[in-house]
This record gives structure tokens, sequence and C-alpha cells, in this order.
């Protein structure tokens, strides 16, 4: 798959940011002809470095796929006077099954330290069955840690896509406790499979997406099934799977999998995109382009969301929705 290709023009308006907020990573659907889009955001004046410690979801809406999304609210709690209470919720992604929104995170807690809210990032999830009233969260993680495991340290960016023969597939950021704290291991993604959109998920506990030349290999997966094939898009930091000389988290990678756990960089394609994108009023080349999420309708991807920042110490953050052709 030449994804590069399905990338189109995009429209200024389809920049999405909010005053006085960082504005990052979103994950968009359709449900009751209403199109939504969870997105993570906090407060500017707390550094952009909070996203690990202030990160929020929140939703918008728009009335039509290409319309500007509208902030509709905070979808979730968070507050509380203890470490346990004071909730941080990131990297949404959603999917719609059966007249039921299901929205899995990265979910962590503590009193404003960095590293000790990056180690206990932990996967969560949410459902509802209608996106702007109440949302039920599972009291426990669908993807916590597993002591001796690929991902012994902690869990983060979750995707979620169904399989063909009605299971549900999720791949993950899994960091193991091997190595000098507080960073741990190195940076991987692992796989689980589960019946049901809310678990139990079955891990595989093997690592995917090596780069056995740097131990932060990928992160950021996207994963959807088309064609008999499952796709994933990821941020190659080092250019070790696109071949692209390029800036720190300057290039996309794309994966293809014929069963959703042994994983292989496209064979003619690997290299997804750069950080670079053709607005209506000329071309940009941009600092970061991460969180790649897909909407899908109709089994056709129809748009990559990603959140963007144009230059390295812009204070003005994006979720940018860019057009694809099928």
């Amino acid at each position: 798959m030449d994804f590069k290709k399905r990338i189109g023009i995009v429209p200024r308006k389809n920049l999405y940011t909010e005053e006085g907020y960082f504005v990052w990573c979103g994950t968009m659907f359709r449900f009751h002809d209403m199109y939504y889009m969870i997105y993570s955001r906090w407060e500017k004046s707390q550094g952009f470095g909070a996203w690990v410690t202030d990160s929020k979801l929140c939703l918008a809406k728009s009335e039509t796929a290409d319309g500007q999304f509208c902030h509709v609210k905070e979808l979730f709690d968070y507050r509380g006077n203890t470490p346990e209470q004071r909730k941080v919720m990131h990297n949404p992604a959603a999917i719609v099954h059966k007249g039921k929104v299901y929205l899995y995170f990265m979910m962590n807690y503590g009193m404003g330290d960095w590293w000790e809210h990056r180690n206990r990032q932990r996967i969560g999830a949410a459902w509802t069955e209608d996106p702007e009233k109440e949302w039920t969260c599972l009291s426990d993680p669908v993807i916590d840690i597993t002591p001796g495991g690929i991902d012994s340290l902690m869990t983060s960016n979750p995707t979620v896509t169904e399989m063909p023969d009605g299971r549900f597939l999720l791949v993950y950021k899994a960091v193991s406790i091997d190595g000098e704290l507080p960073r741990g291991g190195a940076v991987i993604c692992g796989a689980a499979v589960s019946d049901s959109p809310l678990g139990p998920f079955r891990k595989y506990n093997k690592p995917l997406f090596v780069n056995p030349e740097h131990p932060w290999s990928v992160e950021d997966p996207f994963i959807w099934y088309e064609n008999g094939y499952f796709y994933a898009l990821l941020k190659d930091y080092h250019g070790y799977f696109t071949k692209a000389d390029t800036i720190w988290s300057g290039s996309t990678a794309l994966f293809r999998s014929a069963n959703g756990i042994d994983w292989e960089p496209d064979p003619e394609h690997p290299l997804a995109y750069l950080n670079e994108l053709e607005f209506d009023d000329g071309h940009a080349t941009l600092f970061s382009l991460e969180r790649p999420q897909i909407f899908i309708e109709d089994g056709k991807t129809k748009y990559l969301l990603c959140a963007c920042r144009f230059q390295a110490n812009d204070d003005v953050t994006y979720n940018v929705k860019i057009p694809l052709e099928y």
C-alpha cells in the first residue's frame, strides 16, 4: 500500500486548537449521524511537558465529516484531593460497535512528578450509549502491567480494531522494568486479543516493531484491517524502518500483518509519510506530526487525524484532520 498517495490537500480550517490550551491527540468517529472527536488538552500555563501530568480528555462534534469541530465538554471528572483521585487521561482511541462507543486511553495519577506519572501509565477503557451523556469507566486497567513481561513498567498508546473473526485486537506501547530507572527498558509495542471490546485481553508477550539499533524504536501505533491485511502506522523516530533521513520524529512507518501479531514493514512502501503537509494555501514542514488516528467510514479510510506542532517551541498546538483519498 502506498499510503502517501492517499494523503490529500488539507484545508486550514481542519486545524483544531483552543485558546489557552495545548491540544494534542484526537480520535474521530460517527455516531447517530453526528461526527465526534475525542481529544486531549491541558492548560498552556503548565507547559508542554504537562501532557503526562495534567492531560484531560474532551469531546468535540461536527454535523458533517468535513466540517469544523466545536468543543462540547470535558468527558470525565478529574477532581480529587489524593494522588489516586487526580487522574490524568491522554492518547484516546475510539471504536463504535453494536450501538456503543468504546474508548481506550492512557491513564495515570500522581502529584506532579513527571517520571512518577509516566511510569504509572496504564491503559483504561470506557463506554457509552451516547457520547454526549454519561460514560462508564472500567475500574481496573484494561491493559495493566505484567511482572516479568515486556510491559512490566508501563502500558500506553492503545489502538484497537475488530478482527475478521469478530475478536478485538489491541496494540499498545510497552516499557519493561529492565533498564536504568526511572526510564526503564526499551520502548516497544505489544499486542493483545479479546472476544469483547472490554476484555479480558490475552497478551502476546513478544515485542513488536523492534529497532535493533536503538531502544526507542517506535510508538503511537494506529491499526486497521483492509483487503486481507492488518496495517499499522507508527512513528519511526530514527528512520530505521522508513529509511528516511529525517530529524527526530520526522517520519511515520507503515507496517502490515496477516494475523495482527507478526508484523513487517510494508514490503513496497514502508514510508507512510514525512512531517509535511500540503495545505490549501501552501506547503508546510512541521516539527511534529504525531499520534496518527484514521477515521474509517463505510469501509474506507476518510481522514487521518494527527497531533501537530509547526515549530519546536510553538506555544500553539493542533489536531489536524487530513483528507484521505481511498
